[in-house]
């Protein structure tokens, strides 16, 4: 639906017949009517965008939809509008003007302000890399994803009322035009790069872990749809490298989402899948992603040959610069991700500037080379699930991403593999499940509402004598209801206490259920286990005195003595990125 469709196209590029509505976040076509045409019938021609297959005229789509460039939005399979006409699109329960109307000027937000405010209606973001890229985009572009499923691997989809988890895959299979000279070309790839990126629950932070291609991990059994449909259950595989939980044996990345849930204890909602060819399109749709280095560098096994300085590089350079590692750090895979989180906060503030937010050929191309890059799981399959996830991702500022590595050591047995730093790593995981930012943001409520929890575990507190409890496995590894009563006996001298076996039904956490006048038995046990303030559910009836309280171990019990409340604060030394801020590769 564009100029050069009606013979109209006066050496117009058609996104930029496209003009932003500041009002709804939408895109509106500009176009005065010629002689003879009215504005209403300007909006009825077939559109079709270069290098896509020609689809039936759909309906206007429902008002929360976003209008799109080059076709009429709205749901798979609809019907044509009514009479081959739009309707006007309604606001606040009023008819919208048509496109070619004008509206009223109202007062001018700030620029900055009015970027983020857009970001809802156009930004196609996630993370990209050799391994990540974003994206948010329009009914258009359905034709053009792919889809895996996820094998009942993931949490079955995300939802606003909860922290979003998404697992961005880098294969470095050799797939594509102008790939085959990077060797290992017959390789079915490998989960070469590997972020899980995790959005608070308020979506005021995000953190994204950088899983290590070469750590040992240990892969689930994995039951898995092949290509040609069949169902196949693929054997673990204990103290393998992580990077080959994607592509041997037929893996799907269904298997790396369970090798992530395995290694964290957090279930990731979505995937997303990025080759060699999604880095050098998204990077050149945006028009280049602006980078620093802090010496020359000369890689002849990625090809990048680079001053010292700023570039801003785009296409197979900044594939290049992502591949990188021998002229880097120490020349590790560890150095490789630090300059890799360093590309994707510079493309994320990239993404969130005015300049890309709003220019319609660049939001346009940027749409088009996500949805035809990344292959994603078959619970966002549709692009306006897409869209949503993308608005909830977007939501977050810079400042308040950071970017870390899963703390780990060298292996002894095994110099070219790393192991999990077992002093640091399970802090990092706790406090992603506890939904702990990594940044120094927090709000003043969420301050006072943690104080207020918090008071639970004040006042006095029982002899370890006297607290009288149950213990269930909720969804805890087999095993741990024994592995917890034997401590609680054996070393706190809780000798009240009895193994009740597997729980009624599985919880996402451990938790405890007390009566009132347990608490000071609770605040005991608490103190013992490490129990956060959120782990404690008082009854609103006082226990009978000699009933016992209600112990339920969920997922996150690994074993007996180990701490189950988030610290607040990471590890010092841990490594990490901050999104918002420039870093010069060393």
């Amino acid at each position: 639906m564009d100029a050069q469709g009606r013979g109209r196209d006066e050496g117009i590029d058609p996104a930029d017949q496209w003009v932003l509505n500041p009002d709804t976040g939408d895109y509106e076509l500009r176009l005065t009517p010629s002689s003879g045409r009215s504005a209403a019938s300007a909006g009825t021609t077939d559109a079709r965008t270069p290098g896509t297959r020609r689809r039936p005229e759909r309906a206007k789509p429902p008002a929360d939809k976003a209008s799109v460039p080059g076709q009429r939005g709205g749901r798979r399979g609809a019907g044509a509008g009514r009479g081959g006409r739009d309707e006007p699109r309604k606001q606040g329960g009023r008819a919208a003007p048509p496109a070619t109307g004008r509206r009223k000027a109202k007062p001018r937000k700030s620029g900055k302000k009015k970027a983020l405010v857009w970001t809802g209606g156009v930004l196609a973001f996630l993370i990209v890399g050799v391994g990540t890229t974003g994206y948010f985009v329009y009914e258009h572009f359905n034709g053009n994803i792919t889809a895996i499923s996820t094998d009942g691997a993931g949490t079955g989809g995300f939802s606003k009322d909860r922290a979003i988890n998404v697992l961005v895959i880098g294969t470095d299979k050799r797939t594509g035009e102008g790939n085959e000279g990077y060797g290992d070309a017959g390789s079915v790839g490998h989960a070469d790069t590997n972020i899980l990126f995790h959005v608070s629950k308020d979506r005021t932070n995000a953190t994204a872990l950088s899983i290590p291609r070469d750590l040992i991990a240990d892969i689930p059994n994995c039951p898995t749809t092949l290509e040609n449909g069949e169902e196949k259950d693929i054997p673990g595989t204990a103290g393998g490298r992580f990077n080959t939980s994607l592509g041997q044996s037929d893996r799907t990345p269904s298997c790396t989402m369970r090798t992530v849930t395995e290694l964290t204890g957090i279930t990731p909602d979505h995937f997303m899948v990025a080759d060699f060819n999604a880095v050098k399109s998204l990077t050149t749709a945006v028009g280049g992603v602006d980078v620093c280095l802090a010496k020359d560098i000369n890689d002849k096994d990625s090809h990048l040959k680079l001053s010292q300085g700023e570039h801003t590089l785009q296409g197979e350079q900044a594939l290049s610069f992502l591949r990188t590692r021998h002229s880097v750090g120490f020349g590790s895979d560890l150095s490789r991700i630090e300059i890799q989180q360093q590309f994707l906060g510079s493309l994320m503030r990239k993404l969130k500037s005015s300049d890309t937010l709003t220019s319609p050929t660049k939001m346009w191309s940027l749409a088009e080379a996500a949805t035809k890059a990344l292959t994603v799981d078959d619970q966002i399959d549709d692009i306006n699930k897409l869209r949503k996830l993308g608005m909830e991702l977007a939501s977050v500022d810079p400042k308040n991403i950071t970017f870390t590595t899963v703390p780990v050591l060298d292996n002894p047995n095994d110099k070219a593999t790393v192991i999990l730093d077992e002093s640091k790593a399970p802090q990092v995981f706790s406090m992603m499940r506890e939904d702990v930012s990594f940044t120094a943001v927090e709000k003043q409520e969420k301050a006072a509402a943690k104080a207020k929890a918090d008071a639970k575990l004040k006042g006095e507190k029982a002899d370890a004598a006297d607290v009288r409890v149950d213990v269930y496995n909720g969804g805890a590894p087999a095993g741990s209801a024994q592995n917890a009563l034997d401590w609680l006996q054996n070393e706190e001298s809780v000798l009240k206490s009895t193994n009740q076996a597997n729980a009624p039904e599985d919880v996402k956490k451990t938790q405890l259920v007390y009566g009132p006048n347990q608490a000071d038995q609770a605040r005991r046990l608490a103190d013992m286990m490490g129990l956060s303030a959120s782990a404690l559910k008082p009854t609103t009836t006082d226990a009978g005195e000699m009933d016992p309280m209600k112990l339920t171990l969920g997922p996150d019990f690994k074993k007996a003595g180990s701490p189950l409340s988030a610290p607040q604060k990471a590890p010092d030394d841990i490594q990490r990125v901050e999104a918002d801020k420039a870093v010069c590769a060393k």
